[in-house]
């Protein structure tokens, strides 16, 4: 939390992504902090102390959502992280949810309204 508020780390390397929404979740009383590579976003994760994260699958390599998502869970991560695809169907052949403790997938592009429900939702806890 950050001033009373929760904040959502998005890993993701298109900035137009990113910028729409931090538009969408800031305007719902989030905070949301940014990183445009998996390492970018292994040292945001460090020092923003986020409650929830968004990765994306494919960024700078194929695989670099799924690396990132590896090492937040070695680093001791807790929190929920969804993982952000456009590959569809074809994302179940690439990544094991359950062993990479994800909360969830969600396919690109995402529902402003369908975030935010899932977001509420497992903040509430």
């Amino acid at each position: 939390m950050q001033d009373g508020k929760h904040v959502i780390m998005y890993v993701d390397d298109d900035q137009d992504v990113l910028d729409c929404t931090r538009v969408v979740l800031e305007s719902n009383g989030y905070v949301m902090v940014e990183a445009t590579s998996a390492e970018e976003g292994l040292k945001l994760y460090k020092t923003a102390d986020p409650d929830l994260l968004i990765v994306d699958l494919m960024m700078e390599e194929v695989d670099a959502g799924t690396q990132l998502v590896r090492e937040l869970k070695a680093e001791g991560n807790t929190k929920p992280v969804y993982m952000l695809s456009s590959v569809g169907d074809g994302l179940s052949m690439n990544v094991a949810p359950d062993a990479l403790g994800l909360s969830g997938v969600l396919q690109k592009p995402v529902d402003s309204n369908v975030l935010l429900t899932l977001i509420k939702a497992k903040l509430s806890h």
